[in-house]
């Protein structure tokens, strides 16, 4: 299975949010993990149904963890 792992901030014209929003459009459902170290008071408006955020900076340990949530628990309800 796939998961999409997005930093917020990614530049060239499209956010995080965005990417995560029209991956969704194609794959209700798709797992998705957010990567912020400066945008975490907005991912209970601007994040995906479903997701889940880590702050920057973060261990590998807790991005396995949230990747492993994701996949243990199946896609999100459309």
């Amino acid at each position: 299975m796939s998961v999409l792992l997005t930093d917020i901030n990614l530049g060239d014209g499209i956010s995080g949010w965005e990417l995560a929003q029209q991956i969704r459009e194609i794959s209700p459902g798709f797992p998705v993990v957010y990567m912020t170290s400066a945008s975490a008071p907005d991912w209970q408006s601007r994040g995906v149904e479903g997701s889940l955020l880590i702050q920057k900076p973060f261990a590998p340990a807790q991005l396995a963890a949230a990747v492993s949530q994701l996949l243990d628990t199946g896609p999100s309800p459309a």
